[in-house]
């Protein structure tokens, strides 16, 4: 087994899709195809670490197939330390600030936040959290997306096929999350939901950010 097969032999175990384990991971979806495939032959180690954390195995296991788990990498009478996590604070803001979230973080300040919540992934010096709003994003198998639920925007960078995104409309700044594809030169705003219209992307639309986190609001549990 190569690197590629533990990592997918550890995904299907899990139940995840490459782009499920990209997200977790916070790496992107071509990356972890790369990495399955063997088309990567020499994987940057930093995105090994994410892989191998969001798997929860030795990142020393997927390179050569040493101990699986960490504790097992130290002998019987040495305790392994827990590591801490980092964590990350965010704001969320509500789906008017949303229209103009490019410029946002310069139009308001911390009174103007509905919450703070925290995350241990990056979303940039200007992320925030949105409440997902309408039914379009829930699907009856694999990734959905719950009204209530929080998402955890990254505002501008590179978008990717497969990636979930938060899109305004220009003249309106009117903002939907939906999945974002890339098929035959053209782009698309797609539901999870199938009741619901997948909208191509012209010079009407401008994507915001990608969502880089998802869950549950403390309050709902």
């Amino acid at each position: 087994m190569h690197i590629g097969d533990r990592v997918a032999a550890e995904m299907a175990s899990n139940g995840w899709s490459e782009g499920e384990l990209a997200r977790r991971a916070g790496v992107t979806q071509p990356t972890v195809h790369r990495i399955i495939s063997g088309e990567s032959k020499s994987p940057k180690r930093e995105n090994i670490e994410k892989i191998a954390k969001a798997l929860r195995v030795s990142s020393k296991w997927l390179w050569d197939g040493g101990p699986k788990s960490e504790a097992d990498a130290f002998d019987s009478n040495v305790e392994a330390a827990q590591g801490p996590s980092r964590y990350y604070e965010y704001p969320e803001i509500s789906w008017v600030q949303a229209g103009v979230a490019a410029e946002a973080m310069d139009l308001f300040n911390v009174g103007d936040f509905e919450a703070m919540h925290p995350s241990d992934a990056w979303a940039g010096p200007n992320g925030f959290w949105l409440k997902v709003r309408g039914p379009s994003m829930t699907s009856t198998n694999g990734m959905s997306f719950s009204e209530g639920m929080l998402i955890l925007v990254a505002p501008g960078g590179d978008v990717e096929n497969g990636q979930y995104v938060v899109a305004k409309l220009i003249d309106t700044n009117e903002a939907t999350f939906k999945q974002f594809i890339w098929d035959s030169g053209r782009a698309y705003l797609k539901p999870l939901n199938p009741a619901f219209p997948t909208v191509e992307v012209d010079d009407t639309w401008s994507v915001v950010g990608r969502v880089v986190d998802a869950k549950w609001p403390r309050s709902v549990l």
